[in-house]
């Protein structure tokens, strides 16, 4: 069964009908980003959540003391690191660390080796030299198929859309996905009607899973 993270949380309208609609877990943007959100706005969203509902903070090359801060804070649950973090630095952080790798050759060892055991999971994320994510690219997903040979939890990213969630489930088969641009009016803002879509959709494929 896939679960579902739903990024770039901005506001507590967005985050309850994600949670609505079957979202496993929130993902809040604490680095430079369209999506950017105040660590007093996210302590206010997390207080209204329901229970089980897990929390991520999303950070780029922050420093580990402000990080800790920000978690204590917030109340967050787990650390999603996205930027150059060493493994050392990620394992500081287990168990609740977890790193995106942005895949961008055939060969992805390299990328991927000296994080197995450090952190929870790994994300995977389209390339770009522009942005560090919320990229509304693809995935090449065969490079996700190859790397998911590695003995650790993989988490899909990487422009996931309505339209493209079956075939990168299916194709994959991750321990979760996180969308973000592609369930958006705009950046920070989500669409209900794209939210809906995309969660019905893969509530489709885990029903049949589990028969």
């Amino acid at each position: 069964m896939v679960r579902v993270k739903v990024c770039g949380i901005t506001s507590k309208e967005d985050a309850l009908l994600a949670v609505k609609l079957g979202a496993d877990a929130l993902g809040f943007i604490f680095a430079p980003s369209p999506r950017l959100v105040m660590p007093e706005v996210v302590r206010s969203i997390i207080c209204d959540l329901p229970p089980l509902v897990q929390t991520i903070g999303v950070f780029v090359n922050e420093d580990p003391k402000r990080i800790k801060e920000i978690i204590r804070f917030c109340g967050l649950d787990l650390v999603q690191f996205h930027g150059d973090e060493s493994p050392e630095v990620c394992e500081e952080f287990m168990p609740r660390a977890i790193k995106a790798i942005r895949l961008k050759n055939k060969s992805i060892t390299e990328d991927t080796g000296p994080y197995l055991g450090k952190v929870r999971a790994l994300l995977f994320d389209t390339y770009s030299r522009k942005k560090r994510g919320g990229t509304g690219k693809t995935l090449d997903w065969g490079m996700a198929v190859r790397a998911r040979q590695a003995r650790i939890q993989i988490i899909l990213a990487g422009g996931l859309n309505p339209g493209n969630i079956e075939d990168s489930i299916l194709n994959v088969r991750p321990f979760a996905v996180d969308v973000n641009s592609g369930v958006e009016e705009r950046p920070g803002k989500k669409s209900p009607v794209l939210m809906r879509e995309m969660m019905e959709k893969i509530g489709k494929i885990n029903n049949r899973d589990v028969k």
